[in-house]
């Protein structure tokens, strides 16, 4: 049994394949079925520790991006990739998989060509409210189309091979934790929580609109903070100017990174979330946690801001577009939210009806009955 998945590098491809991934191996230990040989194939391996534990070969395939605008750089992009293409055609040869699973991004896109040329099946799954190119082109060959959006499938022609499954979610944060959250975090029980999630690497305009209202958020509930590692120190120093009162400071909780541990905590504690549009929002789902969504402006395809609006058309949540986010706009969203039960319990119930914490499952079980019918 042997599987490769692959995807364009970024953790909305990566920590989804290892959902999966972990999916599997529990399948495999259930059924009693043969130990499966994973690899993931990709420009980058985004993190190879995660790949040791969960005991993925790693296997370089460059790919090179085409920008939708004018660029001399896409000429040398094209070459890159055509050595990507004929590298991934014979390191899958000599793998030889029974299936592949793409997540889509410009790296898959190599492998991809190589499913196709050596009629490898391949599963594809969106992770956007709207295709990127890649999947668009992909789906066209696919067995199976997975989507993390239902809104996705109109984009889709092969009606019948799509299934909505929702957004793979790793083991170690899927559940919230239930206690001990306000120790942990060594914040006031009595008090309302605000979590920031700006991403791994943060979210200037978030952290920057969050400074600037901070003082009137503190008199009157408490914030952790995820800034990123490059805009911690600075985010850091600013909330001590703007907030010098130290009993005020100790409601305020910033982080360069939130752990796999400090993140369940955080959500197990949090009355609202404020977060970006990306693979976060289904977590934030699967906690059912009332969300104020940012969408990021000039994302590819303009799809984190398709993501928000169908996550609030979901119920789940309020959009505000950066070119309204400010301090005042964001106050405002805040408190409408945590002083109405009606409106906060809402968005729980939006959430709870978005989130499909079974997906990992479903999708790992889709690989595995490929790779059954596939072996006879």
């Amino acid at each position: 049994m042997k599987i490769i998945f692959t995807g364009g590098g970024s953790g909305g491809h990566f920590y989804p394949i290892i959902a999966i991934v972990q999916e599997i191996r529990n399948i495999v230990k259930h059924e009693k079925l043969i130990e499966p040989q994973m690899y993931f194939l990709a420009p980058h391996p985004y993190s190879k520790g995660i790949l040791y534990d969960n005991d993925i070969v790693y296997k370089k395939i460059v790919a090179g991006k085409q920008r939708i605008y004018k660029s001399p750089l896409n000429f040398f992009d094209a070459i890159k990739t055509g050595f990507g293409i004929i590298k991934a055609v014979w390191t899958v040869f000599w793998i030889f998989p029974d299936v592949i699973f793409s997540k889509g991004g410009f790296g898959s896109f190599p492998v991809v060509v190589a499913a196709r040329i050596l009629r490898i099946p391949l599963i594809v799954h969106e992770s956007d409210s709207a295709p990127g190119r890649a999947n668009a082109w992909a789906a066209k060959f696919a067995e199976k189309i997975a989507v993390s959006y239902a809104d996705a499938g109109q984009y889709f022609a092969h009606k019948e091979r799509i299934a909505w499954t929702g957004n793979p979610i790793r083991e170690e944060i899927r559940l919230k934790a239930a206690e001990g959250g306000h120790e942990f975090m060594d914040l006031n029980s009595n008090l309302k929580t605000i979590l920031v999630l700006g991403g791994s690497q943060g979210a200037k305009h978030i952290n920057e609109a969050v400074i600037d209202v901070l003082p009137e958020l503190l008199e009157k509930y408490q914030i952790i903070h995820q800034t990123g590692k490059v805009h911690f120190d600075e985010v850091t120093h600013v909330s001590k100017v703007v907030v010098p009162d130290k009993a005020l400071q100790a409601r305020y909780k910033p982080y360069a990174y939130l752990n796999n541990v400090a993140m369940r905590v955080s959500a197990g504690i949090a009355d609202v979330v404020i977060t970006r549009a990306g693979s976060t929002l289904f977590e934030v789902a699967n906690w059912g946690i009332p969300a104020i969504v940012i969408p990021i402006t000039d994302s590819n395809g303009d799809h984190q801001r398709k993501n928000a609006f169908a996550y609030a058309r979901a119920g789940a949540g309020v959009v505000i577009e950066e070119n309204n986010l400010t301090p005042t706009v964001l106050k405002q969203e805040i408190d409408r939210i945590l002083d109405d039960p009606i409106v906060s319990n809402g968005m729980i119930e939006g959430a709870k009806q978005f989130a499909k914490p079974e997906a990992a499952q479903t999708l790992a079980t889709a690989i595995i009955d490929t790779v059954l019918r596939h072996e006879k």
